[in-house]
């Protein structure tokens, strides 16, 4: 496996750590840790209509496109799939996430840290595919 696939697998993992913390708190309704930012914008964004998508929560959409993920990356990585399906959900994941960080900017003027990382881990996947994909 090359040095850019494994970095893929490193920031994948991240964030499905991220997610699955997110998770937790989603199904416990237990307030998520906020650094950075003020506590009261963690707890607006956790609580906000914007928080779920067709009514799942963001936080088990984004579980399960990044187990997509590393599944597809497995695959790739032992010649069993082309990388396209990975970077499909990759740069699903990635609009989703921009457009996410947008809403907590300018609809709810409140961020939170770990949907800001979520964005983070987005946009690392998204660059690092774009480098597998096309380079």
């Amino acid at each position: 496996m090359d040095s850019t696939l494994k970095l893929l697998i490193v920031i994948i993992s991240i964030g499905i750590l991220n997610t699955i913390y997110l998770s937790y708190h989603t199904f416990t309704h237990k307030m998520v840790a906020c650094f950075f930012f003020p506590k009261e914008w963690c707890e607006k964004v956790q609580k906000s209509n914007y928080s779920r998508t067709f009514g799942i929560p963001n936080s088990y959409l984004g579980l399960l496109m990044l187990t997509l993920i590393l599944l597809f990356t497995l695959m790739y990585s032992n010649g069993t799939l082309s990388f396209v399906p990975a970077f499909i959900v990759i740069a699903a994941g990635f609009l989703f996430s921009t457009y996410f960080l947008y809403i907590q900017a300018f609809v709810l003027k409140a961020f939170c840290t770990w949907c800001v990382l979520s964005f983070f881990v987005f946009t690392a996947l998204f660059i690092t595919g774009c480098t597998v994909l096309f380079f």
